[in-house]
């Protein structure tokens, strides 16, 4: 299907979406946005992360790495981060393609050595790799589902945020 959806699909509220979209082609600054959260260490290896008025999202090591495992720890989260972002693009991407999803689900995981990490070498302490399998369940035609697949790769802010160097400043107040 290539007609624009202009109702819920995918209980996508299209409308919104394509109000966003109007409101940043009549004023592109509209599309220069800051977010922001803020992190609160609890004590041992855990802390909480506040993001607008939502609950804190919580954090921990698992007992391996020495922590309390009450909580998925930064890397896990920010594997999540990555399969939630691609969940959002591919929603938003297939209701505007008129692609009715059954289930999308994405499978992720991240090779890390973590010699750097505790002190017993120098070097990149970051992934080494990361790999998403994502399944899509939907009547679409294969080719619409490539093409869907290739829009949210083109697209994902976190995908390209962790795929590319990205400036990061850190400073001590």
């Amino acid at each position: 299907m290539t007609e624009t959806v202009t109702s819920r699909l995918n209980d996508v509220d299209i409308e919104a979406v394509g109000g966003l979209v109007q409101a940043i082609k009549d004023d592109a600054s509209k599309a220069k946005t800051t977010w922001a959260a803020r992190v609160h260490w609890k004590g041992a290896f855990a802390s909480e992360a506040r993001v607008r008025s939502f609950e804190p999202s919580q954090s921990d090591e698992p007992a391996a790495l020495g922590g309390g495992d009450t909580a998925p720890n930064p890397v896990e989260q920010l594997l999540g981060a990555l399969g939630n972002c691609l969940a959002v693009g591919y929603a938003a991407n297939a209701t505007v393609a008129g692609i009715e999803l059954k289930d999308v689900r994405v499978d992720l995981k991240g090779d890390i050595d973590l010699t750097v990490f505790l002190g017993l070498a120098d070097g990149y302490a970051g992934f080494d790799s990361v790999s998403a399998t994502v399944t899509i369940d939907s009547d679409a035609p294969r080719d619409q589902l490539e093409t869907l697949h290739a829009t949210v790769l083109k697209s994902s802010p976190v995908g390209h945020t962790i795929g590319n160097a990205v400036p990061v400043a850190i400073t001590l107040a």
